[in-house]
């Protein structure tokens, strides 16, 4: 009979031939032991063929036993209780794996018992271990919360609505427009994100196809959703794509679609809360060279003009949800710097921003698309001012998406309880104008992090390149978070130009006679913020 070895390092026992190296995942199914010194004799007939290394992926975690051979019983100990590893979810459908190093590459044995007896010939324990097996069933049911260590990461809930007015309303982007729009040549939606981690934190990101979000929009979902369901205002994240084909909803005549608006968006958010189900997250990113900087030097001055050799930013920063079950995908989060103006004419129509969500949702039936626009202020899509155009343009971002998936840097995991926090801070800090009379303008910051693999920064208004550019540079630590930098976001009041873009002059500079003292007041904040934020464990 083998032998029963004990570690009294990690309070594991296990039963062995020979020597060797077991990963497993400590199960949900309990048996009392009386003694706590010495493993009941519980013989499963497991592995018949060896393993240089085996585990088994439950809902807990993952524990690696050394000296104990993959012909095994194995348990471990919790509190005053073993723990066997028949997780009472995979009852029937538990995973095996062979790898060299301790990995899982998966290969299903389905069911477990039914196969058990096939592996290894036991004939000296075929009445204890049948015995023991409906002993091991009885109890299968009697283990609670506190006696199961979770695996689950994260909860995600993802939710659409269409937002696209049913009522004539004039048109936002391009003040020429004096009429309201003529009908629909694609949907606008509203799409909640919603993110929960083990600790029961939580964070929504509402993307929306509206040329902003502004501050009366924001209050009111914000009130309504941590009325309804306890998300704070700072953890709840309002996006605009900044298309120029969406309702002007802030206008007189459009209070009743305003109504209707901020209740699809907070009936989004609680859809999404009421889908969470546990998931795994992804960040990664490709590139896309839809962007052109729009901002040309002249004799006199700096003109609305494509600049190929202007500051852009490229990239386009991709979050990933899977079923962690079988690692099939439910929602992408993406983004792009790069103003949504490839159409100016009077149909509903999301743009380039539009199309790559509607794109990639076919390719990926039942996935649902998000865009996030980032600090496109002074970039332009071109070619433009054709359909065709904006359909290429989102394919092209939609591809980068797929290149973003396929290249997935950083798996955004807990390794520990307390590592892979889930924290997000919203304050304003205080922008001055260049005219005394004018008070100064509250501006948000937002900063949401996710453990040491991501950081998400959201600036509002209309915020030029320089700002993602100079901030990933300064946020950057090698060993670090990935860094994304979105604009347009909780509020929408005209530009935010770098003191460079100041200095210049220019469209973008003379929105609002800002003083040169924003780019640094605005950097200095999302410093403090990232600073007050725990560190990641």
């Amino acid at each position: 009979m083998p032998s029963v070895k004990s570690s009294q390092d990690d309070g594991i026992e296990g039963i062995s031939n020979n020597s060797g190296c077991f990963r497993f995942c400590a199960a949900a199914t309990v048996v009392s032991s009386p003694n706590n010194s010495h493993m009941q004799a519980l013989w499963m007939r497991l592995m018949l063929i060896p393993f240089t290394s085996c585990c088994v992926r439950s809902a807990t975690a993952v524990v690696t036993i050394p000296n104990i051979a993959n012909r095994s019983v194995f348990a471990r100990r919790n509190r005053n209780r073993w723990l066997y590893t028949l997780p009472d979810s995979q009852r029937r459908d538990t995973h095996f794996c062979r790898s060299a190093a301790p990995t899982c590459c998966e290969s299903r044995i389905t069911p477990l018992f039914q196969k058990a007896r096939t592996m290894i010939q036991l004939a000296s324990t075929r009445i204890v271990f049948a015995s023991l097996l409906a002993l091991l069933l009885i109890f299968a049911g009697t283990a609670t919360a506190d006696d199961v260590d979770t695996t689950v990461d994260w909860k995600v809930g993802v939710a659409s609505v269409d937002i696209t007015p049913q009522q004539r309303l004039l048109m936002a982007g391009y003040a020429a427009r004096k009429e309201p729009a003529m009908g629909t040549e694609q949907p606008l939606y509203g799409k909640a994100l919603a993110i929960e981690n083990r600790d029961g934190k939580r964070v929504v990101m509402v993307t929306l196809d509206l040329i902003g979000v502004t501050a009366e929009l924001r209050e009111q979902v914000a009130q309504q959703v941590e009325q309804k369901y306890n998300v704070p205002a700072h953890a709840l994240l309002l996006n605009a794509s900044h298309t120029h084909c969406g309702p002007r909803y802030n206008s007189e005549g459009a209070q009743e679609y305003f109504a209707i608006l901020t209740k699809k968006l907070v009936q989004a958010v609680g859809q999404a809360i009421d889908s969470r189900q546990p998931a795994e997250l992804a960040y990664g990113f490709a590139r896309c060279s839809v962007a052109m900087n729009r901002r040309t030097p002249s004799d006199s001055g700096f003109l609305n003009h494509p600049n190929p050799n202007g500051p852009v930013d490229h990239t386009v920063p991709v979050l990933s949800v899977r079923n962690p079950e079988d690692q099939s995908l439910r929602a992408v989060l993406f983004g792009y710097a790069c103003h949504n103006t490839t159409m100016g004419f009077r149909r509903w129509l999301g743009d380039y921003a539009g199309y790559a969500q509607e794109y990639f949702e076919k390719d990926h039936p039942g996935v649902t698309a998000l865009f996030m626009m980032g600090c496109g202020g002074d970039q332009n899509p071109y070619p433009r001012g054709e359909l065709k155009y904006a359909k290429m343009h989102g394919r092209s971002l939609a591809t980068a998406i797929e290149a973003a998936i396929e290249t997935t840097q950083r798996t955004l995991r807990h390794q520990h309880p307390v590592r892979g926090s889930l924290n997000s801070i919203l304050e304003t800090v205080d922008l001055e104008f260049a005219t005394p009379d004018r008070p100064d303008f509250a501006y948000p910051v937002q900063v949401i992090r996710f453990g040491n693999d991501l950081l998400l920064v959201a600036l509002g208004n209309e915020v030029v390149v320089d700002y993602a550019l100079r901030l990933k540079r300064e946020l950057h630590r090698e060993q670090g978070p990935a860094v994304w930098i979105a604009g347009y976001s909780n509020v929408y009041a005209g530009y935010v130009p770098s003191k460079r873009v100041l200095l210049e002059g220019g469209y973008e500079a003379r929105s609002r006679p800002w003083k040169p003292s924003l780019e640094e007041r605005i950097i200095g904040k999302v410093h403090e913020l990232v600073d007050k934020l725990p560190a990641a464990e």
